[in-house]
């Protein structure tokens, strides 16, 4: 595992680098310095490891610069992968609440840029900070009701359905007008599959499939969504109306 720690960051550089973050966009500029004094800052480059499943280190992540990778592997070796994550988004933080070990495993996508935080600090500024803890809460709760969807889907939804549902929930993340989406650049028919629990060649009908009825189109390393609507229809149907 390759990493460069960087370490000094001025501190204008850092506030304007942690204002990006989701969760701390409504903070006031003092409690931006307050945050950037407790944190370190990371380089990673594509590939490497950041942190890894049932390792025992602590601190929560804010991406400043960068794409991360959540994944694991199953007994058989599959790679399972959960999400991935962009700038302006955090990670690490079950365990800095917790103290439980890594429940999953962290890679860089594209080079990143991080501050890392210790969780003795990453507690106090949720205990100090009555915004802070509002959307750390908002989060959390975010995550299970995504999680309950997915488990919904792997326990109830054919195959073909949960390939449908992962190109909805994309489709969403890269909307282009009010009824179509660009998903660029376009995840990989086995990335796809290790989304949704299946195999390359599953994926490779269904997205065949959905080509010839014009519900979507392949572009360069592109993925076009032509109508968001039509999809949402059909993943709704196969749960059930829900």
């Amino acid at each position: 595992m390759s990493e460069m720690t960087t370490r000094n960051i001025p501190a204008e550089r850092a506030n304007a680098m942690l204002s990006v973050i989701k969760e701390f966009q409504g903070l006031s500029p003092k409690d931006i310095e307050m945050v950037a004094a407790s944190c370190q800052w990371h380089r990673y480059e594509t590939g490497n490891e950041i942190v890894r499943y049932h390792d025992h280190t602590n601190s929560a992540f804010f991406i400043a610069q960068g794409e991360i990778r959540v994944m694991y592997h199953g007994l058989s070796g599959q790679e399972v992968i959960l999400c991935d994550l962009p700038t302006g988004e955090m990670f690490g933080e079950l365990t800095a609440i917790d103290g439980y070990p890594r429940s999953a495993t962290v890679i860089a996508r594209t080079s990143v840029l991080l501050a890392s935080m210790s969780a003795l600090d990453f507690q106090n500024l949720i205990y100090s900070n009555r915004q802070i803890a509002e959307v750390i809460l908002k989060r959390l709760t975010g995550q299970v009701r995504r999680l309950t969807e997915r488990v919904y889907d792997y326990s109830t939804l054919a195959v073909r359905n949960r390939i449908q549902s992962e190109l909805l929930r994309l489709a969403r993340n890269h909307m282009a007008s009010a009824n179509t989406a660009i998903i660029s650049p376009a995840p990989t028919q086995t990335e796809i599959a290790n989304l949704v629990s299946t195999h390359r060649e599953a994926v490779s009908r269904e997205l065949n499939k959905l080509v010839t009825s014009k519900l979507i189109m392949r572009q360069g390393h592109d993925l076009h969504v032509l109508d968001v609507a039509k999809l949402t229809e059909m993943v709704n149907a196969a749960r059930g109306g829900l």
